[in-house]
């Protein structure tokens, strides 16, 4: 360990030295969905994304540490993409959307290394990377900046004696990891240029081919250093995984409205548990789900898993960067066994729970019309989601068979051990395809309604 950390510090300073440098109220951004692990194989394919889905909610719960803007999303097979444009002149870099966390980072220098990774069909070669000898508004974030304690909230200059750049990061996500240094730069939105904009300059990474643009409540994410009140989105079908097909990120820093937007429904968005051991609960967006049925049954679920405690156990966030939906074992199970009590005319289809750790799955070969109860979501304020069948069942299979799997994933013996602890339960974007959300910031409220958007 300490020889790698040594090797670490070696690259970075290999790049440290160049980088060292001697309105309106609306803006608009594409978003889109992006397939960095395609599949000719469908099971293929809903195994690596319930496996990431689990890792990634691994991660969420044990990680420890004035204009409006429009910007195009892009799907990426599991996340959303947007594309940012940094430095001087601007260079546009594709960022993975993430409300799960605060800080951001792209690829950096000519001499960015990326291990196991692979976009699409593309070697990881053609990752875009930021290149800072390029900017002229390039600059390494100080250690005494006070800045840099939005990264490292433990870190003091003055205990120690800190005269140099703020101390290298190393970010571990479920499948992978990223390290690299903090550099402050102009970000260029589509009517204004942010100067000063903290971002991470990553120079290695493991399993992770894109940056992140972090949409958490951190002081470091992008909505709190663009003071926004509030931002929005609607989530594609992965459908259109890899394609040039987008829909559009809403960024609102000048919003003084109380008033209900459209047809959305609102539920508050919870006060964040405050745990010394676990910094990261302060970045993520809680909801207070209070219910969950399935058909006309109400699912019973023990009140402690739909709470969050002083201490973070418990309770649900919203998570643009997870697939599908993480529930506890506690709370998965009764759901589960709602729709194997309920669906009478379709056989499990056990051999395709062990291949792709999904369940229940049911083999739906010969059958023109699938009959699947619906799904509720009930939360504080009488808000109520009403799932899309597609949203949380995925049918996949050929001419012989054909399937369809619930797309939630708890712990299980494929999968991985049962997280315990943190949020109980994890909304991913998989059941949020086809809605337009909101973060009322200001309102601290969060809003959804049905909406195709394409």
């Amino acid at each position: 360990m300490a020889f790698s950390c040594f090797l670490f510090f070696l690259v970075l300073l290999s790049f440290i030295s160049p980088l060292i440098s001697s309105s309106p109220t609306s803006i608009t951004i594409p978003i889109s969905v992006v397939n960095t692990k395609p599949y000719s194989d469908p099971y293929q394919k809903l195994k690596y994304l319930a496996s990431a889905s689990l890792a990634r909610a691994h991660n969420l719960k044990i990680t420890k540490n004035g204009s409006f803007s429009t910007t195009p999303l892009f799907p990426y097979s599991g996340a959303y993409s947007i594309s940012l444009k940094f430095g001087t002149p601007p260079q546009s870099i594709p960022l993975i959307m993430d409300t799960g966390s605060s800080f951001s980072w792209f690829p950096c220098t000519k001499h960015y290394v990326c291990r196991n990774c692979t976009v699409s069909s593309t070697d990881s070669g053609f990752i875009t990377s930021f290149i800072p000898k390029q900017s002229s508004s390039a600059k390494i974030l100080g250690c005494q900046n006070p800045k840099c304690r939005w990264i490292h909230t433990a870190f003091d200059s003055y205990k120690t004696n800190c005269t140099q750049i703020c101390p290298p990061y190393l970010i571990l996500y479920g499948l992978g990891s990223t390290g690299g240094i903090a550099m402050v730069e102009t970000l260029d939105l589509p009517d204004k240029r942010i100067p000063n904009f903290v971002i991470g300059c990553s120079l290695f990474s493991s399993y992770q081919p894109a940056g992140v643009a972090g949409f958490g409540r951190g002081l470091s994410s992008l909505p709190s250093q663009l003071g926004l009140k509030k931002f929005s989105y609607c989530l594609l079908s992965h459908k259109f995984d890899n394609t040039d097909t987008s829909s559009i990120l809403s960024m609102d820093s000048e919003s003084n409205s109380d008033q209900k937007a459209g047809n959305l429904s609102y539920t508050p968005l919870l006060k964040n548990p405050v745990s010394p051991g676990n910094i990261a609960l302060s970045n993520y967006y809680y909801v207070g789900l209070r219910k969950i049925t399935v058909g006309r049954q109400r699912v019973k679920v023990p009140y402690e898993y739909l709470s969050a405690d002083s201490n973070g156990n418990g309770g649900t966030i919203v998570d643009s960067g997870s697939t599908f939906t993480y529930m506890n074992l506690a709370v998965f199970k009764p759901v589960m066994n709602a729709f194997v009590e309920q669906v009478k005319n379709y056989e499990r289809a056990e051999n395709i729970e062990k291949q792709t750790g999904l369940r229940p799955c049911f083999d739906i070969s010969g059958h023109k019309i699938v009959e699947i109860p619906q799904l509720r979501l009930h939360f504080k304020g009488g808000a109520e989601m009403e799932l899309p069948l597609e949203n949380y069942f995925f049918t996949a299979g050929d001419d012989k068979v054909l399937v369809t799997c619930f797309t939630m994933v708890t712990a299980n013996s494929f999968l991985g051990q049962e997280l315990i602890g943190r949020p109980s339960i994890i909304l991913g974007n998989f059941q949020m395809q086809n809605f337009h959300v909101e973060y009322d910031l200001r309102n601290e409220r969060f809003g959804f309604m049905k909406q195709s958007c394409k």
